[in-house]
C-alpha cells in the first residue's frame, strides 16, 4: 500500500548520479532484493525488483502509478493538532510539508526552517528530528515534498533569475532535508515560461526521482486558465494534480454548465476538465478539506469523496454528471490538512485511504 522508493541500479546510471549527488534518500532495505506495495484491487501488487535489474513496469517517473493519498503538514500551530512528521498516519502515501517560505531580498528564492512556536509546543522538535521522520517515512516507501506556496505564500519567479534563484535553493533544501520533489501551491497565477523553466532544471538536476505536485484552485484550471497552461507545459514531470475543489464557489464543469462545490457534480466535473487530454489518469487527485475547520467552504464528507472517486473509476455513485469515460486509474485524493484530519479524528484517512486500496486500477 505504500509508495515506491528510489532503490540502487533501477535507474539508469546518470539518474542515479544525479539523485546521489542532490540527497535523495534512499531507503534501507537489504542488499538482494526490494519487495515493493501498490495500492492496487484490494490484493496487494507485488512487484520484486532486483537490484541491477530495472524492470520498465514498475519504474515510472515520480514513483509508480497507483492510487495515493496526499496530506498536507502543517509547519505552524493554528488551532489543528500539532504533529511530528514521524507520526503522520500510515494511510498518507505523500506528505507535502506547508510551506517554504521566500527569501526576503533575493526574488525567487525560498528557505525551509522548523516553526519555532510549533517546535516548542512539541516538546523541543528539532530540524535534525525532522530529518529523521524524513527518513522514517522514505523507509516506509513515502514520499515528502516541500510545498511552495499556500494562502500566505508569495513566491515569485517572473524572469531568469528568479527561475535560477527558485532551482538552486530548492535544490539545496531538497539535498540538506531528503524532500523527494516539490507541491505547488501558489494561491495566484504562476508566469508560464519562468515556472516551466525552473522545474524543468530541477528535475535535470534530480532525475526521474524528482516527485512534482500540485494544488490549483479552480478558478486557474478553468479552460484557459493559468494554471492549466502551466500544467500542459510540464505535464510530463506531474506526478498528480490535486485541485482544490473548495473555497471555490460554482465553477463550469467539462460539459460548459455550472456546478456547486460541496457536491459529487462539482467534484468530478471539475477533474474531468483535467482529464480532458491535459493529464493522464494517474496524474489527477481530488483536493478536499479534511475537516469543516480546514477550510471557508466545500467541505464534504469524505464517503462523499469516496462516491466521486467511484464515479471517476467505474461509473458508480455518481450524480447528475457522468464523466466523458472511466478512469480506473484515477490517482486518488489529497487533504488540508493531516493536522486537521487528526483533530478530527482522522476520518478523512480513515475512510478515504481504505477506499484507495479497494480501487482498480
Amino acid at each position: 500500500m505504500f509508495r515506491r522508493t528510489s532503490f540502487p541500479g533501477a535507474e539508469p546510471s546518470g539518474e542515479a548520479t544525479n539523485q546521489a549527488r542532490w540527497g535523495l534518500r534512499r531507503s534501507r532495505t537489504g542488499p538482494a532484493e526490494r519487495t515493493v506495495m501498490y495500492r492496487g484491487t484490494g490484493l496487494a501488487l507485488l512487484c520484486v525488483l532486483m537490484v541491477g535489474l530495472a524492470l520498465a513496469a514498475c519504474v515510472t517517473p515520480g514513483g509508480d502509478r497507483g492510487h495515493a493519498l496526499t496530506g498536507y503538514w502543517q509547519n505552524f500551530d493554528n488551532g489543528a493538532t500539532n504533529l511530528r512528521l514521524g507520526d503522520v498516519p500510515a494511510a498518507y502515501d505523500i506528505v507535502a510539508v506547508a510551506f517554504a517560505d521566500s527569501v526576503p531580498g533575493r526574488k525567487g528564492a525560498v528557505s525551509f526552517t522548523l516553526d519555532p512556536t510549533l517546535a516548542s509546543r512539541l516538546d523541543g522538535y528539532t530540524a535534525d528530528a525532522f530529518r529523521s521522520d524524513i527518513d522514517r517515512l522514505h523507509d516506509q516507501g513515502r514520499k515528502v515534498v516541500l510545498s511552495v506556496g499556500g494562502q500566505n505564500g508569495t513566491v515569485v519567479v517572473d524572469d531568469a533569475a528568479a527561475a535560477t534563484a527558485f532551482t538552486e535553493t530548492t535544490l539545496a533544501l531538497m539535498q540538506s532535508y531528503g524532500f523527494d520533489g516539490i507541491d505547488i501551491d501558489m494561491e495566484n497565477a504562476p508566469n508560464l515560461q519562468y515556472m516551466s523553466s525552473a522545474l524543468r532544471q530541477i528535475r535535470a538536476r534530480v532525475g526521474a526521482g524528482f516527485v512534482l505536485t500540485m494544488a490549483p484552485e479552480t478558478l486557474y484550471v478553468q479552460p484557459g486558465g493559468s494554471y492549466l497552461r502551466l500544467i500542459d507545459e510540464v505535464h510530463d514531470l506531474i506526478t498528480v494534480v490535486n485541485t482544490q475543489y473548495y473555497n471555490s464557489g460554482s465553477m463550469l464543469g467539462r460539459d460548459g454548465r455550472v456546478y456547486d462545490q460541496g457536491t459529487v457534480d462539482f467534484m468530478t466535473a471539475q477533474a474531468d476538465i483535467l482529464l480532458d487530454g491535459h493529464l493522464r489518469p494517474d496524474q489527477v487527485g481530488l483536493g478536499l478539506p479534511a475537516s469543516p475547520s480546514g477550510a471557508g467552504s466545500g467541505y464534504v464528507s469524505p464517503t462523499m469523496v469516496n462516491d466521486a472517486l467511484s464515479c471517476l473509476a467505474t461509473g458508480t455513485r455518481c450524480g447528475s454528471y457522468r464523466p466523458a469515460a472511466q478512469y480506473p486509474t484515477i490517482r486518488g485524493a489529497m487533504t488540508w490538512s493531516i493536522n486537521w484530519d487528526a483533530a478530527n479524528g482522522y476520518q478523512f484517512a480513515d475512510t478515504v485511504g481504505p477506499f484507495l486500496d479497494g480501487m482498480p486500477g
